[in-house]
């Protein structure tokens, strides 16, 4: 048998915690959520029997096309995500990896954020409202609106939530749909003053529109980097900072006009 060398000797020694490290860490849960493409929602539209949409003390008008809301589905707060998840993830295009404490807040539990999920989704369905009213320059007291969305949870629905109002109470303001008869999806926040906000995971977002049959995507400005990532084919992205500008492109959109690109 020929001798080992020193060299041999030496990194055959240093190679063993290496390996004994990489055979741990491919079996030891790690700090990050995997997310892929989540339901869309169409908020013109009904969901789980009732209206997402309704209007009182005001005739709404009967809409054509779509609006529909994205969302991510990511492994929950106690899944296990183990070092082939996150492998496989970073190589495939419709999953994406990310810190679990940027998915979900630290030290809380799985019912505590759903109770956080929930009170954010609610607090979202208020703002749009007012930004949507504030937009159309109309006064609570004289309409109501509901909002009503189960198994959803955040504020990312905000942007999509208020251009549904607008489009049941005025549409594009001269008797037509704000969609065009199209299939419309995006996502944002929304302030009050109607300002939109960014929101994450608007990469499987777009899959997720596309795969429903959407031909525009509404995005936030500042997102639209990620955005146009793993843009699909087919998809058209309409970066927008405002409610006032989401509602003047897609006018914009069904007259020919020039649309603002990301």
């Amino acid at each position: 048998m020929p001798a080992v060398s020193p060299r041999a000797r030496i990194l055959a020694i240093c190679s063993t915690p290496v390996l004994a490290l990489l055979a741990v860490a491919a079996f030891a849960p790690l700090p990050f959520s995997v997310a892929e493409p989540g339901t869309t929602v169409n908020v013109l539209g009904s969901d789980h029997g009732g209206p997402v949409i309704k209007i009182s003390k005001a005739m709404p008008r009967k809409t054509t096309g779509q609006l529909r809301m994205t969302t991510i589905a990511a492994t929950g707060p106690d899944a296990t995500v183990r070092l082939k998840d996150v492998i496989s993830g970073w190589f495939e295009t419709d999953r994406a990896v990310m810190p679990r404490d940027s998915v979900y807040p630290v030290g809380k539990t799985t019912k505590e954020i759903e109770a956080h999920n929930a009170a954010e989704m609610e607090k979202s369905q208020d703002t749009a409202t007012s930004a949507a009213l504030g937009y159309l320059h109309l006064s609570s007291k004289d309409v109501k609106v509901q909002l009503r969305l189960a198994d959803v949870g955040g504020p990312s629905a905000g942007l999509l939530f208020s251009l549904g109002i607008v489009d049941k109470l005025d549409g594009d303001g001269r008797g037509g749909d704000l969609t065009g008869g199209r299939t419309i999806a995006g996502t944002g926040t929304i302030t009050a003053d109607g300002k939109v906000g960014a929101v994450g995971g608007v990469a499987l977002k777009t899959q997720a529109a596309k795969r429903d049959g959407a031909t525009v995507f509404l995005v936030p400005r500042a997102e639209c980097a990620d955005a146009k990532a793993e843009l699909p084919q087919g998809l058209r992205l309409i970066p927008v900072t405002t409610l006032k500008s989401a509602v003047n492109s897609l006018v914009a959109l069904q007259s020919g006009h020039r649309v603002p690109r990301c």
